[in-house]
């Protein structure tokens, strides 16, 4: 059983940053792609970003496009998400997902383990 631990979430200033990590504990065998979802309060779980099992490929919602950087290090299992020029309208609690297909993909659905979430919130 795969279980999937983020940190890193907290308070920042409109224009911050924040630096998110998650890393499996239990069997982490064959894990591949790894992503971040989000859900703001009163609003469904959205996609955010998501690496490849090699690392070699990574997909980004438009919204948060040349203010995120998803990267993962491989010999330690972890994936991080890097948050700059932060807005009020990033904020939710951003969750880890991770399967063992290496592929990317958006669809929640097609993640198997998933951590429990951190809280981000921006202030303006």
């Amino acid at each position: 059983q795969v279980r999937l631990v983020e940190s890193g979430g907290g308070l920042v200033q409109a224009g911050g940053s924040l630096r998110l990590s998650c890393a499996p504990s239990g069997l982490t065998f064959n894990i591949g792609v790894m992503g971040w979802f989000r859900q703001a309060p009163g609003k469904e779980r959205e996609f955010v970003a998501a690496i490849a099992g090699s690392g070699q490929s990574a997909d980004y919602e438009d919204s948060v496009k040349g203010r995120f950087s998803i990267s993962r290090d491989n010999a330690k299992n972890t994936v991080y998400l890097q948050m700059n020029t932060l807005k009020p309208e990033d904020t939710a609690v951003y969750s880890c997902a991770a399967d063992n297909s290496p592929l990317v993909t958006r669809r929640s659905s097609l993640y198997r383990y998933w951590g429990q979430g951190t809280r981000v919130t921006v202030s303006s």
